[in-house]
């Protein structure tokens, strides 16, 4: 693939979740498959090692194959493509891109270390490395909520300064005020804000599209939800709102029971059931039990009818 600009950073990119089989081993024969369904779904973009992807639990030789499995699948069908090199060791980071470059990705996405938090001075430091050995593929920062360091605006324009090869930032939105003064930062790289939130970052002029929790329930419909913000942007946000409610009936109560944010995009797939992944993480994490799913569906089935018609 061609690495992509910040005009080409856009849109639903729909994140791989690791089918996990009853050993802890990952299942690459359905990772395939769902590799498949989202290429076949028509997302903008597929990624890698997100937290989704339970990046933080796989040896590099795991590492290795999902992210050789996913370019083969990608570079076969002309999808575009993200490898996630996120890990808490800087190094680490360096040598997954060093490994990668071969496979020829659309950009790498990467986290800030994370076990001692950066100043500003070193934040820079890290991504200018990071920056020089991925050459000309370009960078995603991935900077959630519950990073060590998250970056204010000002940061990010300095950070924007230093590595032009910077196209894109996925991140939490937040009120008006910040919405405002992100504003600058969102006309020299991609925003991307969390998928449920995507047609109000589009409305407010500023989000570029969503590494998408949205397309964890069904990524052809978050598809045509992200075509339908250019046609009815007025729709969109409604449709948005049942998202939220969805989120609010049928999710929100995992979390709030201690659940993670993986074991929730878990439960989301499983509800869609686009694809085989099951909701079991790896160890030590704790997942949501297979029998939820159906209660959960319902919920779906009654605030998301059209989503789940296509299955």
């Amino acid at each position: 693939m061609q690495p992509l600009s910040k005009a080409d950073c856009k849109g639903n990119w729909g994140t791989l979740l690791l089918p996990i089989n009853a050993d802890d081993t990952i299942d690459y024969r359905r990772l395939s498959d769902e590799i498949d369904a989202l290429i076949s779904a028509g997302v903008n973009g597929i990624y890698s090692n997100g937290t989704a992807g339970e990046f933080h639990t796989q040896t590099e030789a795991e590492f290795d194959q999902v992210n050789q499995l996913l370019a083969d699948k990608c570079n076969a069908a002309g999808m575009a493509f993200q490898i996630g090199v996120s890990h808490a060791v800087p190094q680490t980071m360096i040598a997954r891109i060093e490994r990668t470059r071969v496979l020829a990705p659309s950009a790498y996405q990467v986290v800030l270390p994370d076990w001692v938090g950066l100043n500003d001075a070193e934040v820079i430091r890290f991504f200018s490395k990071i920056a020089a050995t991925a050459g000309t593929i370009p960078l995603v920062f991935y900077n959630p909520p519950h990073a060590k360091r998250v970056l204010s605006p000002a940061a990010y324009q300095s950070l924007l300064n230093n590595v032009p090869t910077l196209i894109s930032i996925k991140l939490l939105d937040g009120d008006e005020l910040w919405y405002g003064e992100m504003k600058e930062v969102a006309g020299r790289a991609a925003v991307f804000v969390p998928g449920h939130h995507l047609a109000t970052g589009v409305s407010r002029g500023l989000a570029a599209g969503a590494y998408s929790n949205v397309a964890c329930i069904n990524p052809a419909a978050a598809q045509e939800w992200w075509q339908l913000m250019e046609a009815d942007l007025q729709e969109a946000l409604r449709i948005e709102q049942q998202i939220q409610y969805f989120f609010e009936v049928g999710v929100v109560p995992f979390a709030k029971a201690g659940f993670s944010n993986p074991a929730l995009d878990k439960l989301l797939a499983a509800t869609g059931g686009w694809a085989d992944i099951g909701t079991r993480l790896r160890w030590p994490y704790q997942w949501i039990p297979e029998n939820e799913v159906a209660a959960v569906r319902k919920v779906a089935q009654r605030l998301l009818p059209g989503w789940m018609q296509k299955l």
